[in-house]
């Protein structure tokens, strides 16, 4: 079956203190406050195409409210819409919103909230703001560490592959790659793609009970040169990299991540493969190859296994697993009960 969407259009998150989060955008990450609606504050990178791409709502912790996604047609998303309740999830179907048309929203399997839409508002530069490339929404950002577009979202789920199956299934996105521990066949990470990048959806395994949650969203920018930049430019005005930069194994990307004030983490790429292969193979990585930094010349730190809203368990990441979840996963009867 075609695959019904296009690309990822916006992501929205939530912060205890919406202000807050949204002049780090602004004035650490560069990205361009464009429009304030009923308290929520909409955010632009300077080359999308479309008015907004990060949406900053109120809340009472750091969440992934929504991921929103463009169909390729107004067929296709009627069709993509009937791929969903095929399944037997349910959505509701609404007039639209700010800066969009007609959409349909639903909760997926794993507690993810996604809206689907075709009819969405272009971005036109206000004066001062154009470009003199034709083909760019607006011109380059003067600020030193802006990303251009937006470019992924990580989500956690309690079963990697059937989170995997079911989205391809449902939406038609290819599956791009797993890492499965190197002790054992568990997949504690995957990537998909519904176009020619390396992804634009991943999910880490988690353990906690808690349905939904996000690992980090993440920006993109042309070249590794203006990510390390960026991390400059952050470092030098006290925002600290979490990890990296260094490389990705899987997708080739390299990258860097952080904390916005919210604690929620944002990744920084540049780079990647593409892939235009529609019967393509995922490969099984295994931490030990270098799924997460190719280099394997530096130690991830335990925070990345954090994952948001903060619930009891364990999550993975492209580096596998820590020590404690790696207990949890391989010897169930490790606790006292359980066998």
């Amino acid at each position: 079956m075609e695959t019904p969407l296009s690309h990822l259009a916006h992501l929205e998150i939530t912060a205890p203190d919406v202000e807050a989060s949204a002049r780090f955008y602004e004035e650490k990450f560069g990205m361009r406050i464009i429009d304030r609606v009923d308290g929520n504050v909409y955010l632009r990178c300077w080359g999308d195409y479309y008015r907004y791409s990060l949406v900053i709502t109120e809340g009472p912790e750091a969440s992934l409210g929504r991921m929103a996604w463009r169909t390729n047609s107004q067929a296709a998303l009627e069709a993509a819409a009937s791929r969903v309740e095929a399944t037997g999830v349910q959505g509701t179907w609404t007039a639209g919103g700010h800066g969009f048309g007609k959409a349909y929203e639903f909760t997926g399997p794993y507690g993810h909230h996604m809206r689907l839409f075709y009819d969405v508002e272009k971005f036109v530069a206000e004066p001062g703001f154009e470009s003199t490339y034709p083909d760019r929404p607006e011109r380059r950002s003067s600020h030193a560490a802006a990303p251009r577009f937006l470019d992924h979202v990580t989500v956690a789920a309690s079963d990697v592959r059937g989170f995997a199956q079911w989205y391809n299934e449902a939406l038609g996105f290819r599956v791009m790659a797993f890492v499965d521990l190197d002790e054992a066949p568990i997949t504690v990470f995957s990537v998909l793609t519904i176009n020619e990048k390396s992804h634009d959806l991943g999910v880490v395994l988690d353990t906690s009970k808690r349905a939904g949650r996000v690992n980090h969203i993440a920006f993109w920018v042309d070249a590794t040169e203006d990510l390390l930049r960026t991390a400059d430019v952050m470092m030098e005005n006290g925002t600290p990299m979490e990890y990296g930069p260094s490389i990705h194994g899987v997708g080739e990307q390299n990258f860097l991540y952080f904390r916005d004030p919210s604690g929620l983490r944002v990744e920084l790429n540049s780079g990647g493969y593409r892939n235009y292969v529609p019967d393509w193979d995922a490969n099984t990585w295994k931490p030990s190859e270098g799924s997460n930094n190719f280099y394997k010349n530096g130690a991830m730190p335990h925070s990345m296994t954090e994952s948001f809203p903060p619930a009891e368990g364990f999550t993975a990441t492209e580096e596998g697993a820590s020590e404690e979840m790696k207990e949890a996963l391989l010897n169930p009867y490790a606790k006292q009960g359980r066998g």
